[in-house]
């Protein structure tokens, strides 16, 4: 086991290393609709890419979600399968809505297994970003 310090470290490394292997800008949170991020994360056990949608407005959180639900065979067809939930409760007890994709049997805190990670990042965020640019006025017209 790693003490929190040296966990801290190993996950610097981390996105270091993946932001030096795969320099590029990616969209992230400039989506253009507030409270609406993509996302990269990773633990001691998978890794995983997501879409966010963190709208306090249950209305509006719910209507972002519906436009991308509606487009799911499409979607699927940029990311692979997925999972979605509606009302996904964070760990600090927040509420939002999250579409996500994962990569079991990796971990942060194996180098071993870090390529395979970026490599799942770089294909999953990928699709999500190319999913997004090709209906960004569709999503966004609510």
């Amino acid at each position: 086991m790693f003490s929190k310090q040296e966990a801290q470290q190993l996950k610097k490394e981390f996105w270091t290393a993946f932001g030096r292997s795969f320099p590029r800008k990616w969209i992230l949170y400039d989506t253009k609709i507030k409270d609406m991020a993509f996302k990269f994360s990773a633990d001691n056990k998978k890794a995983e890419v997501s879409l966010d949608i963190e709208m306090k407005d249950e209305i509006f959180r719910n209507a972002y979600y519906e436009k991308i639900w509606s487009l799911e065979d499409i979607l699927k067809d940029f990311i692979g399968d997925f999972q979605k939930e509606e009302y996904f409760t964070l760990e600090n007890g927040k509420i939002i809505s999250r579409i996500w994709v994962e990569k079991h049997n990796v971990s942060v805190f194996n180098k071993n297994t870090w390529q395979e990670i970026f490599e799942f990042f770089v294909d999953k965020m990928d699709g999500f970003e190319r999913f997004y640019y090709e209906y960004e006025d569709f999503i966004k017209d609510i």
